[in-house]
């Protein structure tokens, strides 16, 4: 089984100066969002980022990831807070090259040892990890809450 998603952006300008958007396409889900060079590598004001919205996609896709392998477990959690903190870093060009996970998890009945073991495991094997495996550094910090 497939499923396509889509997003849309739009640029207006050159790259210092200019000024874009970028919006859901097929949930509707998030509004149209300004972005610019500036919010990338000086203060948002209010504005996103492909990097934000990177950390965003990779901190939603291990939350159900963890959430599911938790579960499968036997350890059905009652709460996971995710934070993905995405690095860009020049180099011969802007590229990605980090994204670090913290999570902190209330699972009933769990070992601290167990609940970062499955952590590591949904940090190399949510699907936006999987896409990112190879080319970004991918951590996580698990922390069990009580």
């Amino acid at each position: 089984m497939e499923q396509i998603r889509q997003a849309r952006a739009t640029w207006n300008g050159n790259l210092a100066a200019g000024r874009g958007t970028v919006r859901s396409g097929t949930s509707g889900a998030f509004p149209e969002m300004p972005t610019t060079w500036a919010s990338r590598f000086e203060e948002a004001q209010g504005r996103t980022s492909p990097e934000e919205l990177l950390a965003a996609a990779h901190a939603s896709c291990f939350s159900m990831a963890f959430s599911g392998d938790l579960s499968k477990a036997g350890f059905p959690p009652e709460h996971v807070d995710v934070t993905a903190t995405v690095t860009i870093r020049k180099l011969d060009r802007w590229t990605v090259v980090a994204s670090a996970l913290e999570v902190r998890g209330k699972v009933p009945g769990i070992k601290t040892a167990q609940f970062r073991e499955i952590a590591a495991g949904a940090k190399d094997n949510c699907p936006i990890s999987r896409a990112l495996k190879g080319n970004v550094e991918l951590s996580v910090k698990a922390t069990l809450a009580r």
